[in-house]
């Protein structure tokens, strides 16, 4: 059961990928960016407690 939820789960990204490349690079993208202003936030909050 479970390999199959993830083999539909990558039949979906693939089909997802091809169908809407420019939208699927726009997700990478604010995935990205999301991560990177999450770091951004934990540095800051992570100098804050040095001082």
């Amino acid at each position: 059961m479970n390999k199959n939820v993830r083999y539909v789960a990558i039949a979906f990204v693939i089909f997802y990928l091809l169908s809407q490349p420019k939208a699927a690079a726009q997700v990478v993208n604010n995935a990205f960016a999301a991560v990177g202003d999450a770091g951004t936030q934990l540095a800051m909050f992570v100098n804050t407690l040095g001082t």
